[in-house]
């Protein structure tokens, strides 16, 4: 069966011009179109699409819009389609874990082909973006180095994350302080509590507060 999308945007025109490219390719069967965030989150929670594509400017936000489905579709691709491409939002994007990064043109006949490339695993994304991935990488703190919890073992962000607000930061502060978004922010704590075995993002910061997480003594020494 041919891969299952939804097309998320708040221009019509648009929407209709994505759908067209992808049914014309013969590959993908478009199941649903959704004009806003909510929108593309309740649509895809009914139909259990195999790709969505997002339009980072929906309005409630498409960034949260994908936040949402990945969290709570791991099995479902997420693909943003931008306007206007942007570094921190492609950073932003990585880290809530969508599967590619595009940019629109007037053609969009490259679009099946990047799509197809997604279902099999790999991650899209243009060319002459990954200058902005290598920068990230050489010039953000080591993200090597990990804490073990009970039967955790967490990212160097994440670790980070969850030591300033363990501090007494807010969400906004501590994405002021490490150059995230809130929604970033809130995405790592998240994943710190599920690895951390706790219940609440309280029970998280508890156990920081205490230091009942380690750091091993290898990885502490590679991330100094």
């Amino acid at each position: 069966m041919a891969p299952r999308v939804l097309i998320g945007d708040r221009d019509d025109a648009a929407r209709r011009r994505t759908a067209r490219v992808l049914e014309d390719s013969g590959c993908f069967d478009v199941c649903a179109c959704a004009s806003d965030a909510a929108g593309a989150i309740a649509v895809a929670l009914a139909e259990l699409p195999d790709i969505c594509v997002i339009d980072p400017a929906l309005p409630g936000g498409g960034l949260a819009a994908a936040w949402e489905i990945t969290s709570r579709l791991p099995e479902t691709h997420v693909v943003i389609l931008t306007a206007h491409e942007s570094g921190p939002e492609l950073l932003e994007a990585i880290g809530i874990g969508v599967s590619g990064y595009l940019v629109k043109d007037d053609e969009l006949d490259w679009l099946p082909k990047a799509l197809l490339d997604v279902g099999r695993g790999s991650f899209a994304l243009p060319r002459r973006l990954t200058r902005h991935v290598v920068q990230h990488l050489r010039t953000s703190a080591p993200r090597r180095r990990a804490i073990v919890g009970p039967a955790a073992r967490l990212t160097s962000r994440e670790w980070e994350v969850m030591d300033l607000i363990a501090g007494g930061l807010t969400t906004r502060q501590v994405a002021e302080q490490l150059t995230l978004s809130p929604t970033a922010v809130r995405v790592h704590i998240a994943a710190a509590v599920r690895k951390l075995g706790v219940l609440s993002r309280a029970d998280a910061i508890e156990l920081f507060r205490r230091r009942d997480v380690q750091v091993p003594e290898q990885a502490a020494s590679f991330g100094s």
